[in-house]
Parts: C-alpha cells; sequence; structure tokens
C-alpha cells in the first residue's frame, strides 16, 4: 500500500508539470493568501496583483480571546474581499520588535498594516513616517497620522450590560475583576461594569486586582483565585484568555469573560462575554483604502455598529435578568442614553459628571480615575 500512494504521489506531480510546460512560465502559479497553513489560492496572468494587508499581534491567534478575536475578523475580511491576501505574526511584544516586524511587514509590500495592541502605538507612529505610502491602524490606541489611524470598538457599552448581570447575580456583593494593565482602555471598562453592577445593587462593589500582562493564564487565574478568596463570588476580567473564568468555575462561582465567547472553557460559570466582531470593520476599512477613498482615522464602533456585543446569555440567567439587559441595550442602541452619563461619582465621592451630561470621548479616551463602588488603586 505504501509503494502504490508513492506512485500515485510521483504521477500527480508529473501531470502538474506537464500541465504547467503546456500553459507556459506565466499561468497556473499558487500564492499563499493568508497567514493560515494550507490555504492558497491561484493567481493568473490575468488577474491583477492581490492587496496585501498584514496583522501584528500581540498575543498567540489561539489565546481563546482578544488576539483570536482579531484573527477571525482577519480571515472574514480575506472571504469577503477576493482580492485580498493577508498575513500575520503573533506573538509581537511591545518594545522594540514591534518596530522591526512593522518594518519587515512594510518591506514586504503590504498596502495595510494593522497593529492589534495599545502598546504600539509609538512604534507605529515611528515607522509610518519612514513608509508614506502604507497605512498602519492601530487598534485601542489615540494617535493619529496622514498615513496612521487608531480603532476601537466601544467596549464599555457591553461591559455595562455585563455589570447589570453580574450585580443581580452576586450574593455576596462583592465583583472580584482581573485587569490587564492600568491603560484608559482598561480603567473604562472597570468603571462601565462596575457602573452596572450598582445600577441594580448598590450594595455591591467591585475589586480589582491588577496582572500587568495581557497573557498570562497562570497569573491570570492566580489573580482570580485572590478575589475568590475575599469572598468575590462573580469574576470579571480584562485578560486575553479564559483562565479567570476556569478558576470561577473551579470554585463553584460565576464569571464574566473578555473579548470572545468563553462559555466553551467554563459553562457552569460564565454568565455573558462583551465580546468584538472585527470582521466587518476590516472589510469596510481595506476596501475604502483600496478604493482611494476617505477612511476614518479615528473609529471607535458601538453595539450600533455591530463591532461590540455582548456573547449569549448562560442558562443560569434568569429571564428577569435578561429583560434589565435588553431594555438597557434598546436605549444604548438607539441613543436614547449611553453608559457614562452622569451623575457620575468618582471613589472620594466627588462629582466627575453632573447630572444629564455625558463624558466625551476624549475624556473616556483618557480614563485615569475609578467611579464609586470600585475597590483598588490605578499604579501609576
Amino acid at each position: 500500500m505504501l509503494i502504490n500512494r508513492k506512485w500515485l504521489t510521483l504521477m500527480s506531480v508529473v501531470a502538474i508539470l506537464a500541465i504547467g510546460l503546456v500553459s507556459g512560465c506565466g499561468g497556473g502559479k499558487v500564492e499563499n493568501t493568508s497567514g493560515d497553513k494550507g490555504q492558497s489560492s491561484v493567481a493568473t496572468e490575468n488577474k491583477e496583483e492581490p492587496f496585501k494587508v498584514a496583522f501584528m499581534y500581540v498575543g498567540p491567534i489561539g489565546d481563546a480571546g482578544w488576539t483570536y478575536a482579531h484573527d477571525q475578523g482577519r480571515k472574514e475580511m480575506e472571504r469577503e474581499l477576493s482580492w485580498v491576501k493577508t498575513s500575520f505574526i503573533e506573538n509581537v511584544p511591545e518594545g522594540a520588535d514591534a518596530e522591526r516586524t512593522l518594518t519587515e511587514l512594510a518591506e514586504k509590500g503590504n498596502k495595510v498594516i494593522f497593529a492589534t495592541s495599545f502598546g504600539y502605538m509609538d512604534y507605529v507612529l515611528k515607522v509610518a513616517e519612514k513608509y508614506p505610502q502604507v497605512v498602519f491602524l492601530n487598534c485601542a490606541h489615540f494617535k493619529s497620522a496622514d498615513n496612521v489611524g487608531n480603532y476601537y470598538g466601544r467596549m464599555y457599552q457591553p461591559r455595562y450590560l455585563s455589570g447589570i448581570i453580574a450585580g443581580k447575580m452576586t450574593k455576596t456583593n462583592i465583583i472580584g475583576y482581573v485587569a490587564s494593565h492600568p491603560i484608559p482602555e482598561v480603567i473604562r471598562g472597570i468603571n462601565a461594569l462596575a457602573l452596572g453592577v450598582r445600577s441594580v445593587n448598590p450594595q455591591a462593589v467591585v475589586k480589582v486586582v491588577w496582572t500587568n500582562t495581557w497573557y498570562d493564564p497562570a497569573a491570570e487565574k492566580q489573580a482570580a483565585l485572590s478575589l475568590l478568596d475575599v469572598g468575590a463570588d462573580v469574576i470579571a476580567e480584562n485578560q486575553d484568555t479564559p483562565a479567570p473564568m476556569i478558576a470561577a468555575q473551579e470554585r463553584g462561582a460565576y464569571g464574566i469573560g473578555n473579548n470572545t465567547d468563553m462559555s466553551s472553557f467554563a459553562p457552569k460559570a460564565v454568565l455573558t462575554t462583551p465580546i468584538f466582531h472585527w470582521g466587518k470593520y476590516y472589510t469596510q476599512v481595506v476596501k475604502e483604502i483600496k478604493e482611494g477613498k476617505q477612511w476614518d482615522h479615528n473609529y471607535w464602533g458601538s453595539m450600533k455598529d455591530g463591532v461590540v456585543d455582548l456573547a449569549p446569555y448562560g442558562p443560569m440567567v434568569p429571564d428577569d435578568v435578561k429583560q434589565l439587559v435588553e431594555a438597557k441595550k434598546k436605549e444604548i442602541m438607539d441613543g436614547t442614553w449611553d453608559v457614562f452619563t452622569g451623575p457620575i461619582k468618582d471613589q472620594s465621592g466627588k462629582i466627575r459628571v453632573p447630572e444629564g451630561q455625558r463624558m466625551s470621548d476624549a475624556d473616556m479616551l483618557q480614563f485615569d480615575w475609578f467611579v464609586e463602588g470600585v475597590e483598588g488603586e490605578i499604579p501609576k
């Protein structure tokens, strides 16, 4: 049987070579169309050169969270735009390696480069100056230039809604929050969840533990366990893996996931997850750039845009709680209300957002204080 397989393989190769000789040097060229192993398409001499788009990821695509969500968006965009050829590099640290990687991607002829972490910001701006013909788009930062844009989703909206669920489901009135880095994005998420919690349960508090990492399952799980040890019975997170959810399930507690639906990792714990849908944005902006249209240099997509949402509710969430969440979601979707609408107090009890006013995007993008009800400090 082994000899027969080798013979068939040899005959197949001979047949392919024969076809190539008949068709001439210009046809039948096989091009790799993405970073996925084994995925390819045939580019004929009559087709235009593929539009190359690259992604630089801070974590592995198998993290089941942040990077996985971006990579799903990359794949969706490539399916929607047949003329696009994508590639990616994963596990790029937020340091000098980022500058080297961005330069490498620009030198390879990529027309658009997506950098998917806040810490890449200054390296993106530096490299972009050297390659004005390339468009660089950096996720979660707040600076831009002629050929540099920033993009993110208003994750604080579904995070507030998940806070409503946490506030209704807690028995101890302690919500634990496993936080990654003390940057505005993460602080904003903690505040949004706390506001949601206290909108239905003013006695509850949100206790914060920092890990100072995006991807470290062991550290994330340990942080969750430390919160469970002090009485938390719901664990929320702003990490890239489901490790805190696994810790919650092991202790018989509930959890609020992050980035992608994490219920498969802890089905008895996960109440819901604030999630990203990047595919629609990636498809839209790459198409605009390719066609020479104006594209948004400062994109902040909302629940209405479909960039962020809540994952399906866990079976343990009661119908009356779901109804509360859906009612508030409708207000967010139709624009009659948004999360950071006053009155909002900080930890000291000082009014930071007066009644009837909404925080501006500029203020939200520079969050450096906690709302009332959050227990923890923001490292300097």
